[in-house]
């Protein structure tokens, strides 16, 4: 299995050009990687805060791991830490395992976030 690796992005929903780009890695005949889109910053910081990025990157590091032993690892509460994995698994930055517990099934992820001037 080929490694994986997302790009989470912010940017206005545009369909149209989502769906052409969805076609275009459809037919490519290697691995594209996955995108991840939040249609605005504001968005993006409230469903990925500083503590879920702090616990996204824990379950990187330890791989297939309870979320007790999660829990432990942060000296965070066990409810709060559930609540962190419901939002992640959510939006597919990780997910549940036969084991019971949860993993991060990206290798790389890489977040593209830019800010302009209106005007």
């Amino acid at each position: 299995m080929e490694a994986r690796t997302l790009t989470i992005t912010v940017q206005q929903p545009d369909w149209q050009a989502a769906l052409r780009s969805a076609g275009k890695a459809a037919q490519s005949e290697t691995y594209q990687g996955e995108t991840l889109n939040f249609e605005s910053a504001d968005v993006f910081l409230g469903r990925l805060a500083a503590l879920r990025w702090s616990l996204l990157r824990q379950i990187m590091r330890l791989g297939d791991v309870s979320i007790r032993e999660l829990a432990r690892q942060i000296g965070r509460d066990v409810r709060r830490i559930h609540d962190d994995v419901v939002v992640l698994t959510e939006l597919g930055l990780i997910e549940r395992t036969a084991s019971g517990g949860v993993l991060c099934p990206f290798v790389d992820i890489h977040v593209d976030l830019h800010f302009r001037k209106a005007g």
